[in-house]
């Protein structure tokens, strides 16, 4: 009795113009989803058929022609293919080693975009560095000649992946700051949170159009192991050696929609990554986000055609840095959409987190507590979502830019206790996906879009509404 008074209750929210069918429409949805989708099908196939697939790389094309196709079979509309100039990198020969007396065999991958070690390799000593800041205290010319090796400490495994961004800042900006101090070639431990024998790979960062120096990440136990040796006070000397290389080449965004029977122009966009790193077969990163959002949309088509258009994006060249702005899906698709096309997006929102389940649900600003996101939490609380009290500023990277240009953003967070295990490593294959997490992660988004695709809700006019007004 008590629930259904409460679903009484929300019902009668004027929220949404259809009140309850909308409701049970989002409902069925989730439902549909629990029973049957295409989620894991199309993650098999692009992992299967197309393997790793980096940015600007023939695999990397040859699979966005294939999702085009995918998407005109399951019955998107206005597929299209947007390319744009890109910078790639391929990886090479790389290999470690400790030399002296006890020489060992180390583990370790180079950093993206980092460039060659000549073609004998580099031999220096290290200078160990306990985290960022120990090297940034470092004066200049001090590390001349040398190879600065930063351990930052083991990634704190969490839910949220919260432990990531200060290892990942290490990578980005740490062979720079190296290169200012003399530097021969930078050395960190990698940012994950396994102790497996399997570097994480990751992009570096550009400064002044170039990388400046080789870029290695250690797997873990071999970052424990040079860190013993400075520890007992031994001589610690690498050699390093690298083949990396960059080309030009192109990246380019896929784009189906499922256009709105009563507001086509009111554009939602879900949003993943086409491109991967080259190590594994980029199942987690991110294969399973775009198989998570085509099987949210095509269950939504199937119910019936939404009141507004929802847009897949499957972007490319997610993963690396490059010397000048252009070289990313999120920005060069909103260049092409331009001021009057931003308009007309109404909400975004991004799968890039693995294929591990939903707990809860982040909405633009001024919409917690509102009568949609009651509904919201109504309909995902069944599965396992619950609202979360905090906005979603951000959404990511590759639905950054539309962020940045005004487009309120939407985030179903996933469980990422597992996901730094994996993530640029050999190990991100297609077994690593659980079935049942990702299956109720595709009823999380089908039944959220849903809700939003059929409602009146403007969560722009929420975000100004909740805004206080300047003396």
């Amino acid at each position: 009795m008590a629930a259904s008074a409460l679903a009484l209750g929300l019902i009668a929210t004027p929220v949404l113009a259809q009140d309850a069918a909308v409701i049970r429409a989002a409902e069925q949805v989730r439902d549909m989803a629990l029973q049957s989708n295409i989620a894991l099908d199309y993650v098999t196939q692009v992992t299967t058929r197309f393997g790793a697939r980096p940015a600007g790389s023939r695999s990397e094309q040859a699979a966005a022609d294939w999702a085009a196709d995918y998407m005109r079979a399951h019955g998107f509309q206005n597929v299209r293919i947007e390319q744009f100039p890109l910078v790639g990198w391929e990886r090479g020969e790389e290999s470690a080693e400790l030399l002296g007396a006890r020489p060992q065999k180390l583990v370790a991958a180079a950093l993206g975009h980092s460039i060659a070690t000549p073609a004998n390799g580099i031999e220096a000593d290290v200078v160990f560095f306990d985290g960022l800041d120990a090297l940034l205290a470092a004066p200049v010319g001090s590390l001349n000649g040398k190879i600065a090796v930063v351990d930052g400490g083991q990634m704190v495994r969490m839910q949220d992946g919260s432990g990531y961004g200060s290892l990942s800042r290490i990578r980005g900006v740490g062979p720079t700051e190296a290169a200012k101090r003399g530097a021969v070639a930078f050395v960190m431990r990698s940012a994950g949170s396994d102790e497996h024998r399997m570097p994480h790979t990751g992009t570096t960062r550009y400064v002044e159009g170039k990388v400046p120096l080789p870029a290695f990440a250690l797997s873990a136990p071999d970052a424990d192991q040079v860190a013993r040796l400075v520890k007992m006070g031994e001589p610690v000397r690498l050699r390093l050696k690298s083949t990396a290389h960059t080309y030009q080449t192109h990246s380019q965004n896929v784009i189906g929609d499922i256009v709105g029977a009563t507001k086509p122009d009111e554009i939602i966009v879900l949003g993943s990554h086409m491109d991967s790193w080259d190590l594994g077969t980029g199942a987690i990163d991110d294969a399973a986000g775009g198989a998570i959002t085509l099987a949210a949309a095509k269950l939504i088509a199937e119910q019936g055609r939404p009141g507004r258009t929802v847009r897949v994006v499957l972007y490319g060249s997610e993963e690396v840095a490059q010397p000048t702005d252009t070289g990313n899906g999120g920005g060069a698709y909103l260049r092409n959409i331009g001021a009057a096309g931003v308009e007309k997006h109404v909400i975004a929102g991004e799968s890039d987190f693995g294929a591990d389940r939903i707990y809860a649900l982040g909405l633009p600003p001024g919409a917690q507590g509102s009568d949609f996101a009651k509904i919201a939490a109504r309909v995902l609380r069944p599965i396992g979502v619950l609202p979360s009290n905090e906005p979603e500023l951000h959404g990511g990277v590759d639905i950054g830019p539309l962020a940045g240009a005004g487009v309120p953003v939407f985030g179903l967070a996933q469980d990422g206790t597992r996901y730094f295990d994996l993530h640029h490593t050999a190990d991100d294959t297609l077994d690593k996906i659980d079935p049942a997490q990702m299956t109720q992660n595709v009823a999380a988004w089908a039944a959220l879009v849903r809700l939003i695709a059929d409602s009146d809700v403007d969560f722009r006019a929420l975000r100004s509404a909740a805004t206080p007004a300047k003396p």
